[in-house]
This record gives C-alpha cells, sequence and structure tokens, in this order.
C-alpha cells in the first residue's frame, strides 16, 4: 500500500514536471497583442501552437540597450542549440503603445513567420531594421499586416492540399 502511495506521488510529480515544460510566460502587457497576432495567424492559414510551447517566455524586459545613439527594442534569445527560447521586448516601448505594438509584431514575426532577417534598413514597414516613424505604419495598419503575413517564409512554405486524379491500381499493380 505504501509503495502504491510512494508511486502515485511520483507519478503525479513526472506529469506536472511535463506539463510545467510546456507552461509559456507572457507578460499579460503583451497578450493583447499576442491574441492579435494569432487571429492573423488563422487568418493567413499559418501555425502558431506547437512553436509558442517551445518559448520559454515572451517578455517585457529592462535588460535591452538604451542609448541615445541607439536602442535593442526587441529580440530573440537563443539556447546554447541556437533554438529561440524568449521573445524579448525593451520596456521603453511602453511609453507609447503604436510603438509597443509594432515593435511587438516585428519580434512575433522574426519567430511565428520565420522572418530570419529584415526586409530593409528604414523603408517604414514591419520587418524593417529600424524605421523614421513608427506611426507610418500605424497608419497604414491593415495594409502593414496583410504585407507582413503575405511576404512571410511561413506564408509562402505553408503546406497547401493538391487533389489529383484518383488513384489508378490499374496501372501501379506489380506483377
Amino acid at each position: 500500500m505504501k509503495r502504491s502511495i510512494i508511486a502515485l506521488f511520483g507519478l503525479l510529480f513526472c506529469a506536472n514536471t511535463i506539463i510545467a515544460q510546456n507552461d509559456v510566460k507572457i507578460d499579460g502587457r503583451l497578450k493583447p497583442h499576442l491574441d492579435k497576432f494569432f487571429e492573423y495567424c488563422k487568418e493567413y492559414n499559418i501555425q502558431y501552437y506547437d512553436k509558442l510551447f517551445k518559448l520559454k517566455n515572451i517578455d517585457i524586459v529592462d535588460t535591452l540597450t538604451v542609448s541615445s545613439k541607439g536602442s535593442t527594442l526587441g529580440m530573440l534569445t537563443r539556447d546554447k542549440n541556437n533554438n529561440v527560447e524568449n521573445i524579448i521586448i525593451n520596456w521603453i516601448t511602453m511609453l507609447d503603445p503604436e510603438i509597443l505594438k509594432v515593435v511587438a509584431f516585428h519580434e512575433f514575426a522574426h519567430y511565428f513567420l520565420e522572418y530570419q532577417k529584415h526586409i530593409c534598413d528604414d523603408c517604414n514597414q514591419i520587418m524593417a531594421v529600424v524605421n523614421t516613424s513608427y506611426f507610418d505604419i500605424i497608419k497604414d495598419w491593415d495594409n502593414q499586416v496583410k504585407t507582413l503575413f503575405l511576404d512571410s517564409p511561413a506564408y509562402k512554405t505553408r503546406k497547401t492540399v493538391a487533389y489529383i486524379e484518383p488513384y489508378n491500381t490499374k496501372n501501379t499493380i506489380a506483377n
């Protein structure tokens, strides 16, 4: 009886550990942007669920560079095997909700839409290295998001179903 109870607790502990490994901590200030981003993923038929649970954190942090010469507004961090672990956004983006929105979508796109590189240096697009005016992007938000998704590597390589003529058994049966 005692062994059964110990085994049960051991099993529950292992199950709890497995469940805990699938948790991703999401900063509540980013959650509305992430939810909206996932709505777009559904609209454009881009899978995100499995990728989400490979992350540890989606967070606003105070550890990224802030300087008059240039700041790091967001980034993906990786583990020793070069797998993305975290999506982090600089706290300074919270000074304006529109800047936070653009930077959040930019970082989400790097990971979920598989943008490995930026599309330009400064071209008023969400995936630019820098943008002179985040507000121009916001004014054109619907078009910006459409371009972001349609031009993304994840959209271009998504799986599509092609229907072909029915399988012809006469021609494929080996003699």
